[in-house]
């Protein structure tokens, strides 16, 4: 029969495709790293050093979340097979109709797993810390960069993530002309790490009396938040921390005291800012952490000579430097330059349906 056929090439498909990823990362490796961490974790001086301690036991979490998830689509998937095997000698279509829902959802959580197994870079398990700017072209250019804050805040709510604005600057007219936001969850930094680059956008301008076609851009950083457990010495001479009055639309706390803090980090110039804490040392502390982020990265690289990179200068942000074109005229399409994924629906990324742009890159 046709349904049986069907079934059991989906299911040839999963077992191959669990086989793969069971390869890849050695389901027989990880159990036996496993319990060679909790025979140090039963040793009666293992708390004598907290830190270490700590950290095995962070990795002990990863190791037992990777292998139960991977026995539990094992599991599912070998219940499955018992079912289409009992169909082959008594067909009911109510029990293949739930054999093939069933393996759908296997399929769906397949994905979901495929993705998290190459989420394991030293930082991709941290909170994010996404700044936005806008490049040349004034109002439309910031329009653009508020239109990717509003992409990035609904992945982060699908995601169920917590969003905090850290910094934000308004536009003149409309949009924004930077700002900076805490993205908090289970490997947000892993997700967002690929959204680093200049996005580019092809429109209609609401801002031309004449309908005219502009092409906007602006730039993406991503840095991960980096906890205070991490240990970066950073030379307090090296620092010019700035007090200013917060700037925004208004509020309570707006334009009364100098609240808000900028540091500039001499040697390598890189400038940091926040203004949504409720007191100057809170801002201090966060645009602490965002600076030594952005310190992390240029230590994790192996080339000096791309500290500009890190830095979020990313030359002229403007036409051949893209990693994104978003185009809304003469035609619809997003397409991502670097591997080559593409949509019509626009609209759905604009919603911040991006899993398939991230995704990609993560296979990459």
């Amino acid at each position: 029969m046709a349904e049986l056929i069907e079934l059991k090439n989906l299911l040839d498909d999963i077992d191959k495709e669990l086989s793969d990823i069971a390869g890849s990362i050695n389901i027989k490796s990880l159990k036996d790293e496993l319990v060679k961490k909790e025979t140090l974790m039963n040793d009666e001086s293992f708390w004598n050093e907290n830190d270490k301690a700590n950290k095995i036991l962070k990795e002990v979490k990863s190791l037992k979340s990777q292998i139960n998830s991977y026995s539990s689509l094992e599991y599912k998937k070998d219940d499955i097979s018992v079912l289409v095997e009992m169909l082959q000698e008594d067909f009911s279509q109510n029990e293949a109709d739930s054999a093939m829902e069933e393996l759908l959802e296997l399929e769906k959580e397949l994905k979901v797993f495929t993705i998290d197994t190459l989420l394991s870079g030293e930082y991709d398990s941290n909170n994010a810390i996404l700044s936005i700017h806008p490049g040349a072209g004034g109002t439309e250019s910031q329009d653009w960069a508020e239109m990717l804050l509003r992409m990035f805040i609904r992945f982060a709510e699908k995601r169920k993530f917590k969003i905090k604005i850290l910094e934000q600057l308004p536009g003149d007219i409309a949009g924004i002309k930077s700002v900076t936001l805490l993205i908090s969850g289970d490997n947000a930094y892993g997700y967002l790490k690929g959204e680093k680059g200049v996005h580019r956008l092809v429109r209609i301008s609401p801002f031309d009396s004449n309908s005219r076609r502009h092409t906007s851009f602006a730039s993406v950083d991503v840095e991960p938040e980096i906890k205070e457990d991490i240990n970066l010495e950073i030379n307090p001479s090296d620092l010019k921390i700035d007090t200013y009055r917060a700037g925004g639309a208004g509020g309570q706390h707006v334009n009364k005291t100098d609240s808000a803090v900028r540091i500039t980090h001499l040697p390598t110039k890189i400038v940091v800012s926040c203004q949504n804490e409720r007191s100057q040392f809170q801002n201090k502390e966060t645009a602490m952490k965002i600076l030594k982020g952005k310190l992390y990265k240029i230590l994790m690289e192996e080339h000096k000579e791309k500290i500009d990179e890190i830095k979020g200068d990313y030359g002229q942000i403007a036409w051949g430097n893209q990693i994104r074109s978003y185009v809304f005229h003469p035609y619809s399409m997003v397409k991502d330059h670097r591997t080559k994924t593409e949509t019509s629906n626009v609209q759905s990324v604009m919603d911040g349906d991006i899993n398939i742009f991230i995704d990609a890159f993560l296979k990459m």
